[in-house]
């Protein structure tokens, strides 16, 4: 079995307008686009939220470099 021509796939967009309509085809359409419109958006308002919850960055920080001879306690 091959991949399908063009052919096959005019046949089944002329089987599927026959059985849904077209009204019905562009309703589902619309749902779909508002629906990924809406992901969209809220990824949007999830990465201001996250932005705006992250502690603030240090830049331009001094690292220390040491050595330890021996452990003590603390009391």
């Amino acid at each position: 079995m091959g991949s399908f021509s063009i052919w096959h796939w005019l046949i089944v967009l002329v089987i599927i307008l026959l059985v849904f309509g077209t009204k019905k085809l562009r309703n589902i359409g619309a749902d779909l686009g508002g629906a990924v419109r809406g992901f969209k958006h809220g990824m949007k308002e999830g990465d201001k939220e996250g932005e705006a919850s992250a502690p603030p960055q240090v830049t331009g920080g001094q690292t220390i470099e040491g050595e330890i001879k021996e452990k003590t306690k603390s009391s």
